[in-house]
């Protein structure tokens, strides 16, 4: 009877020790099958995260694009509007230089017609002065 007791121990025993294992190693099973959703979890986050960034990337890019034919776009205007600025300038060179020379011309028109008729009255004086003097 007490062999049969320490028998029914020992397989009580082994059976409870069974049942520890197997609670253990579906408990480990549980946790290992929690991190790897929790590791799945944090893969798409981090492709996630990449993808944004990528995105980031490109439009930084494009901005940067953006910013330079804007800069050209600018700096060909700057040249245009100083290539106007010298046919402006020059221009009015010219038109200055045709008002002096047409003041010039009528200056000299001026004094020329004076000229010519002091000339012509003097002459005329002379004549007059002659012919009242009989001679």
């Amino acid at each position: 009877r007490r062999s049969s007791d320490l028998f029914l121990v020992v397989v009580a025993v082994v059976v409870v020790v069974v049942v520890v294992v197997v609670v253990v190693v579906v408990v480990v099973g549980v946790v290992v099958v929690v991190v790897g959703v929790v590791v799945v979890v944090v893969g798409v986050v981090v492709v996630v995260v990449g993808v944004v960034v990528v995105v980031v990337g490109v439009v930084v890019v494009v901005v940067g694009v953006v910013v330079v034919v804007v800069g050209v776009v600018v700096v060909v205007v700057g040249v245009v509007v100083v290539v106007v600025g010298v046919v402006v300038v020059v221009v009015g060179v010219v038109v200055l230089v045709g008002v002096v020379v047409s003041v010039v011309v009528a200056a000299v028109a001026s004094v020329t017609v004076l000229v010519s008729s002091v000339t012509t009255g003097a002459v005329v004086s002379i004549v007059v002065v002659v012919v009242l003097q009989g001679g």
